[in-house]
């Protein structure tokens, strides 16, 4: 840090309730000048409620927030967040899809007006991305709604860098790594360590917790609406940094439940899929009670195989065969995943439909059963399961899309890099149910960015280009071979 005593926030006796849910309960937080703060905890901790206030989108019950100093008005909202030089990328992206990139830039930025306001804005963001995302590819006159999730995702982040009128002194980060691939998530926390050392300073919350451990200068960590742990980053490591979170995990526990699988091949196939821009037909295949995980950078076709499994359910297909039903847990959750107007209840449960007509109509009470037992079993934390959706945190709300598809009956799940988001205690409950589902017949295909979540797998696929250019057995994955395979040309077996 450059100037540990200079605070550029100070928030004191923050408190935030929705209804009788208490989010915060009188939170102090300062983010210095030239530091980058680590705001970690489970979620519904109440990290993104403090965001938001920090942020302006939302208005506090009570407590005081001082920006360089001086105590803020009742009406400080966005615009006076923005214009003290405070910006907020959030895990659940704002960028308008039906615009392109240099126009959502040109919304952030009013002063771009007049003639040529368009190629101002394609310049001012082209350059942006260039800076913390050398490589990236995307075209400032792309639509956003055509991109990929982790191209919108550096669009928003490199958006929230830019300056015209007004100066960016915080960038507040709310999961920004959670859909970008492991060499993008890299070019982006360098960068904002270039930024601190600049003067500048981040808060930046993570469920990576080595992104913490490694790029922060400080964390805090929240629980229950409070905060419960604020030291330097050093002295932490991730055990006691789990432990301060409350999350009773360990390595120990991890290798506890590690799966013995049968020999390749013992069991029947139930997945072979060429992907359609494959040129030397090699195939994913997967057998039954298999978790066979998807790899390589982002965009490379992941998805794309996915859906292209999911829409041959039942069909026999020159280049793909699914036998059996099959259900798909989205990552991007606002816009493939939860229905909004929905409750929890009917998320969960909207897979299931056809078996829970009765006579012609839905059973209420069967439907009510299916809803309540998934909601035990994956402990969603809600005090109704009759409640809206949005009701629910981000990584409750990633637990209602597994608990419906595997509240179905599905045979055959897909999931696109579904743990965008979720803390650590969620993760290895969902992969402890995951395994758990695989030993009872249930294959798994599992694309994800993470590459320490690959050693829940049995078999890893490694795409580039749209292509399968290597399968690696659990036994012999490294990191290093995944990566060698993303980049290198030529198939890595």
């Amino acid at each position: 840090m450059l100037h540990a005593t200079e605070k550029i926030v100070s928030l004191s006796g923050m408190t935030k309730s929705f209804g009788a849910v208490r989010a915060l309960a009188k939170v102090d937080l300062t983010v210095g000048v030239g530091e980058c703060l680590g705001l970690v905890g489970h979620n519904g901790a109440g990290k993104s409620t403090l965001i938001n206030l920090l942020a302006g989108t939302l208005a506090p019950d009570g407590g005081e927030i001082r920006i360089s100093g001086q105590a803020q008005p009742a009406g400080y909202g966005v615009r006076r967040a923005s214009a003290l030089g405070i910006r907020c990328v959030f895990q659940e992206l704002s960028l308008c899809p039906n615009l392109s990139v240099a126009e959502n830039t040109r919304i952030y930025h009013k002063s771009l007006r007049g003639w040529g306001w368009r190629g101002s804005a394609a310049e001012l963001i082209r350059r942006g991305l260039d800076e913390i995302f050398p490589g990236h590819g995307i075209s400032p006159h792309a639509t956003v709604g055509d991109l990929p999730i982790g191209d919108r995702q550096m669009v928003e982040i490199a958006r929230a860098f830019t300056v015209t009128d007004s100066p960016t002194r915080l960038v507040i980060l709310d999961e920004p790594t959670s859909s970008l691939d492991a060499v993008a998530g890299k070019q982006l926390l360098t960068y904002v360590r270039k930024l601190v050392a600049e003067g500048g300073s981040c808060l930046l919350t993570s469920h990576l917790l080595g992104d913490i451990l490694d790029y922060c200068d400080r964390v805090v960590v929240m629980k229950d609406g409070g905060v419960v742990a604020d030291r330097p980053a050093v002295e932490f490591d991730r055990e006691s940094l789990v432990a301060a979170m409350g999350n009773v995990v360990s390595d120990a526990r991890i290798k506890a439940h590690a799966r013995v699988t049968a020999q390749r091949g013992a069991m029947p196939v139930v997945v072979k899929a060429v992907p359609k821009l494959q040129a030397d037909q090699a195939a994913l295949v997967a057998h039954k009670g298999e978790i066979i995980g998807l790899a390589g950078l982002a965009g490379h076709g992941q998805t794309r195989l996915l859906l292209q499994i999911f829409e041959a359910a039942g069909q026999t297909r020159a280049d793909t065969n699914a036998a059996g039903p099959v259900a798909l847990v989205a990552g991007d959750r606002q816009n493939d995943g939860v229905l909004h107007l929905w409750s929890i209840a009917r998320n969960i449960s909207v897979r299931s439909m056809r078996s829970l007509v009765n006579m012609g109509l839905i059973d209420g009470a069967a439907e009510a059963a299916l809803a309540s037992k998934w909601r035990e079993r994956i402990r969603i934390r809600t005090p109704d399961i009759d409640n809206n959706i949005l009701s629910l945190s981000g990584g409750n709300q990633q637990k209602v899309l597994f608990a419906r598809a595997l509240g179905s009956d599905a045979g055959i799940i897909l999931m696109d890099d579904p743990m965008r988001g979720v803390d650590v205690g969620t993760k290895l409950e969902v992969y402890e149910l995951i395994r758990a589902e695989a030993e009872a017949g249930r294959t798994f295909i599992w694309y994800t960015t993470e590459i320490e979540e690959l050693n829940n797998c049995d078999h890893v696929y490694v795409m580039r280009d749209g292509q399968i250019v290597a399968d690696i057995a659990r036994a012999e994955l490294t990191e290093e071979k995944v990566l060698q395979a993303s980049f290198r040309e030529g198939a890595q077996t």
